[in-house]
């Protein structure tokens, strides 16, 4: 048995995509971490499942795994790239799509330049919501201060369909992303582990953002880091309400939009790479996996 599969990326944020309205195939975390590694499988930040809905009220369902193997919320990108994808493959010739994700419902939209617009839903950022737990918090306005092997860090929290800490630094260059970032990370005030952003605010619409993701690291971009960095000033009234903001990151630029009350809109571009096929049973048997699902898994079309 062959699965198709696409590589894609938005702004170096690179995923493997695979449809699977039309082909079938199990999961587990094994395989996902084989097909992520990038020696032996494809090699992906994220992978991207599209399946058929399971509600009437919505065209597609889609769902993420880190390269970890870890099934995730959301992903910004990766919902530009869903989108491109279902339109390339002809899974759909709507201009405008409601998804179903594990953090809720996102719609879709293609501009005539071919870029595409997400609503991303409203942040949150109570820390129940994130969720964020430290045994004992400062707070500071909308800040916390964590202690972070021995050093105290001022960090924002937000959660965009997946949670976030946000670090203001003078200059993203400078900073110790893989250090610091893994610490707050895997942070024990982070139960479900966080994606911690640096956010430099160059002037009142422009940022400069690194991310590490969880599961992942650094990565070239990161859509919800990004919706997450941008919230957070316009909160702390760094950056204009209400206008497209620049989030500059290392693959390129994306347009953020946000209104105190409203959706959070996203724009950005995606890019295909090439396409492929693999066999899952030959790939899992040359590794010495199996294939049967995980307890919490499931046949991913069913």
């Amino acid at each position: 048995m062959l699965i198709e599969f696409t590589k894609m990326h938005g702004l170096g944020n690179d995923f493997m995509v695979i449809d699977l309205v039309t082909q079938r195939m199990d999961l587990n975390t094994d395989l996902v971490r084989l097909l992520a590694d990038r020696h032996l499988g494809v090699g992906f930040d994220q992978l991207l499942i599209v399946e058929p809905p399971s509600r009437p009220d919505v065209d597609f369902k889609y769902r993420i795994f880190n390269s970890d193997g870890t099934e995730v919320e959301q992903c910004g990108n990766g919902a530009r790239c869903f989108m491109s994808f279902v339109q390339a493959r002809k899974l759909t010739f709507k201009q405008r799509l409601k998804v179903e994700t594990a953090s809720g419902i996102i719609t879709l939209a293609t501009d005539r330049h071919g870029w595409v617009q997400v609503q991303m839903g409203k942040p949150k950022f109570e820390p129940r919501d994130i969720p964020f737990a430290p045994t004992a918090i400062t707070k500071v306005g909308n800040a916390y201060r964590l202690n972070v092997d021995g050093e105290p860090i001022q960090l924002y929290v937000a959660n965009m369909g997946n949670p976030h800490a946000i670090i203001k630094v003078d200059d993203v260059m400078a900073v110790d992303v893989a250090r610091i970032g893994k610490a707050i990370e895997s942070h024990e005030a982070f139960p479900d582990r966080v994606n911690v952003g640096f956010m430099q605010v160059v002037n009142q619409r422009h940022i400069r953002l690194r991310v590490y993701e969880r599961g992942v690291g650094e990565t070239q971009a990161c859509g919800t880091g990004a919706c997450a960095a941008v919230v957070t000033g316009i909160r702390e009234d760094w950056l204009d309400e209400g206008e497209d903001i620049r989030a500059q990151l290392y693959g390129g630029s994306m347009a953020i939009r946000w209104q105190e009350g409203y959706s959070v809109l996203m724009t950005g571009p995606t890019a295909f790479v090439y396409e492929g096929v693999f066999s899952p049973n030959g790939l899992a048997a040359r590794a010495g996996i199996e294939l049967t699902p995980n307890p919490s898994d499931h046949d991913v079309t069913s």
